[in-house]
């Protein structure tokens, strides 16, 4: 495995564990690389129950991706009252939902073919369960 790909993973499942941390649902990491033609290597999704829920996910994936690989998102979607926020890693592209627009947009059907990996937070920290 390259470098590159290699830290797009490592990536993808740093911000899954930051998710998990500030209590996000259905965290799921979606390899995007066995399929022609993608945008980015992984997309990161999950869902949040109000709008101060999500933007305290989007503020802690920015700040602790910082703190962790020294990386800055390339670019940051979706205004304080937005129901679906996104940032983008290149790489990496992070969804973070309002669980009805979640519902609404259906991303995980969009990308149906995607490898998935949904996390799950359990008393001894994240455990991964993958399923394709």
């Amino acid at each position: 495995m390259d470098k590159e790909k290699k830290s797009s993973q490592m990536l993808a499942d740093i911000i899954g564990e930051i998710m998990l941390s500030k209590k996000a649902n259905d965290v799921v990491i979606m390899n995007l690389k066995p399929l022609p033609n993608t945008i980015c290597d992984y997309f990161v999704v999950c869902h949040g129950n109000s709008f101060v829920q999500i933007q305290t996910i989007r503020d802690a994936v920015i700040d602790e991706v910082r703190k962790a690989v020294s990386e800055k998102p390339w670019h940051v979607e979706g205004a304080n009252d937005s129901e679906w926020l996104l940032i983008d890693y290149q790489n990496v592209i992070v969804h973070i939902f309002l669980n009805r627009a979640r519902e609404y947009y259906k991303i995980e059907d969009l990308w149906a073919d995607a490898e998935f990996s949904h996390l799950k937070d359990t008393a001894a920290g994240a455990d991964k369960t993958v399923s394709v």
